[in-house]
Formats: C-alpha cells, sequence, structure tokens
C-alpha cells in the first residue's frame, strides 16, 4: 500500500453512518504510520469558524475548488482503501 506525506490534501470515500453510502470529501492527512489505516482531519467550505477551525490560506495551491477550513475536532482513522488520490498539498504557512 502507498504511504502518504502529513499535510497531503487527499480526496477520500467518506462513509456515512450506515457504513454502505459514501461521499467523496477532502482531508488532510495528519497521519501515515505505514499501517492500513491513516489519521485525518475533514476538510470543509463551510466556513462558521470554530475555535477548532484552521483556515487554509492557500487553498488553491492545496487542490481545493473554494476556501476551506480543516476541522480539527473531526478526526477521524480511516482504511487507506477509501483514499481516491492526492489533490495537493497544505503550505507551511497555513500550518503555523
Amino acid at each position: 500500500m502507498q504511504n502518504y506525506q502529513s499535510g497531503s490534501v487527499i480526496l477520500i470515500k467518506l462513509p456515512f453512518s450506515d457504513a454502505v453510502t459514501f461521499k467523496l470529501r477532502p482531508v488532510l492527512l495528519l497521519l501515515d504510520t505505514g499501517d492500513d489505516d491513516v489519521v485525518v482531519a475533514r476538510i470543509t467550505s463551510q466556513i462558521t469558524q470554530t475555535a477548532f477551525d484552521v483556515e487554509i490560506s492557500e487553498w488553491q495551491q492545496a487542490g481545493l475548488m473554494r476556501p476551506s477550513v480543516v476541522r480539527l475536532h473531526k478526526i477521524n482513522t480511516v482504511e487507506k482503501r477509501l483514499l481516491e488520490r492526492q489533490l495537493g498539498t497544505l503550505a507551511i504557512s497555513t500550518a503555523k
């Protein structure tokens, strides 16, 4: 299985609670320990600015289609098989 770098913005098949239906969503890869799972944080363009949202200032360079935030309170461990493709990489300036 492919290994990914922290900071990668990836399109993923995110399962709904029924575990049958999926929706393609962007996520920020936080951790890939080399096994079959990765830890990701959700990305959304629905900007409500909670205390746990981090604005992606260079969203176009990250491969996103509109201004977005990383939701640090929406973290998931998911199987790598759900990862569709890498969209881009989060700029270091955003991660500060």
